[in-house]
């Protein structure tokens, strides 16, 4: 009876063995594969970080040129504030001249 035991335990033994070896085999090749991911993941945030390198001036160009537009519209459109105004007075001028004339002295 203590030998059946023996070879009972000694089998078990080897059936673990075989068990956690292939469970050690699928970690391993787990984090192989998490290992390859986190180097392609560090390779994309490189060449994103390039892109954006690259990106940048040209945005800080853009503002600049926003802030040129910005200005230039509203120069214009002060400007022709300004000429609607000459605009409106000019036709209120005109208004009264006609005025004056139609009540100056008939021939």
């Amino acid at each position: 009876m203590a030998f059946a035991m023996a070879v009972v335990g000694t089998v078990c033994w080897g059936v673990c063995f075989v068990w956690m070896h292939r469970i050690s085999e699928k970690q391993n090749h787990l984090l192989d594969r998490l290992g390859d991911q986190g180097k392609r993941i560090e390779k994309l945030s490189r060449i994103e970080h390039d892109l954006i390198k690259e990106v940048h001036p040209q945005v800080s160009e853009i503002k600049e040129g926003m802030t040129e537009m910005m200005a230039a519209v509203k120069e214009n459109t002060e400007v022709q504030k300004e000429n609607s105004e000459v605009q409106k007075e000019n036709t209120v001028l005109q208004k009264e001249n006609t005025e004056v004339q139609g009540k100056g002295p008939r021939r």
